[in-house]
């Protein structure tokens, strides 16, 4: 099993088990399918098992893992349809965070979006000299979809909505290891004026928002999101 982050005793382990086991699963490390046990995964934190299991609970709930046995687990994996359900979900509920966001946000939230977008276009500024698909270009590429994760995550935290922000964090754990991938293949084929589109309606979400707009900030976001996931959607039926 791959080596997962070392915890150390701040927050409950229990909270940071979860934390590292769900960036894990999001992230790809730990499969779709694969099964794991609570003491490997004990061993693989530097922990007990017993934060483990709490965290396995939760996980549960949020429907990233089955249970295969007393101590055991499968990392969900699911059928094309409630995949495509599951980005559908996904593309409502950000656009309505978008248009919260744009009646409820504060100076300082804007702030924080503005200047992830500003970080992304230094770092686009700097992939713009590099040989395509190279590798240096494919990590700026990382960075860049780093900084617009965090724009969406500042735009969710800026509805203020407790509930939708939940549901959220549940939705954005299907695919997004798939997205990431999706992306750095959109970038080193035809497909890369598409990916280009979609970076700068990222800006214009941002100026509805700071404007004020919230039916203005939700029509940008539902075509951005339903943009991004169609393109996921063709990765992923296309094999």
């Amino acid at each position: 099993m791959a080596q997962l982050p070392q915890l150390t005793i701040s927050a409950t382990l229990g909270d940071q088990a979860y934390t590292a086991i769900r960036e894990a699963i999001v992230s790809g490390v730990l499969e779709r399918g694969q099964k794991v046990t609570e003491r490997g995964l004990a061993e693989s934190l530097d922990i007990s098992a017993t934060p483990v299991r709490e965290a396995l609970r939760r996980l549960e709930q949020d429907r990233l893992v089955e249970r295969t046995g007393p101590r055991s687990v499968r990392i969900a994996k699911y059928a094309d349809e409630e995949l495509r359900e599951f980005s559908m979900i996904g593309d409502s509920l950000r656009a309505l965070a978008a248009r919260l966001a744009a009646e409820k946000s504060t100076a300082e939230q804007r702030a924080r979006m503005r200047a992830a977008l500003d970080e992304a276009d230094r770092l686009r500024g700097r992939a713009a000299g590099l040989a395509p698909g190279s590798e240096e270009e494919r990590k700026l590429i990382e960075e860049i979809l780093h900084c617009m994760r965090r724009f969406h995550g500042l735009v969710d935290e800026a509805s203020g909505n407790a509930t939708l922000l939940q549901m959220l964090h549940m939705v954005d754990a299907f695919g997004a290891d798939e997205r990431r991938d999706s992306v750095l293949s959109e970038v080193s084929d035809e497909r890369r004026s598409a990916v280009d589109a979609r970076y700068h309606q990222h800006r214009a979400i941002y100026d509805a928002i700071a404007a004020g707009d919230g039916r203005r900030a939700e029509e940008l976001m539902t075509a951005h999101s339903r943009s991004s996931s169609s393109s996921l959607l063709t990765a992923r039926f296309s094999h």
